[in-house]
């Protein structure tokens, strides 16, 4: 298959998890209503704090599953069109300001 062919019939990664993702993205949308709750009622701190380490949790699980997806589909895409270089930069781009984040306000 071409070059042109096979970018023609390109699909994202994530679209085969796509029904898993969205499932992990309504689990988290209700976690962020459960806190919203919690801080409404003025819950415990340490009860709130525990509900946001579950989401966060929930939400580096979102992102872990993205980056897996996208390495092993458009990454490996990128690297049969000769495209890998600019790819692979691009992720690592990513990957590093996912990871700085931590411990910053």
């Amino acid at each position: 298959m071409s070059n042109d062919a096979r970018a023609e019939h390109f699909r994202h990664a994530y679209t085969k998890d796509k029904r898993e993702l969205l499932t992990r993205l309504a689990r988290i949308e209700g976690q962020v209503r459960g806190i919203r709750r919690l801080v409404d009622e003025e819950a415990y701190c340490l009860d709130v704090l525990q509900q946001v380490d579950a989401m966060t949790a929930a939400t580096d699980q979102v992102a872990l599953l993205l980056v897996e997806d996208h390495i092993s589909g458009c990454l490996t895409h990128a690297i049969e069109t000769g495209e890998g270089p600019a790819y692979t930069d691009e992720v690592m781009t990513v990957v590093r300001r996912m990871m700085g984040r931590r411990g910053r306000r």
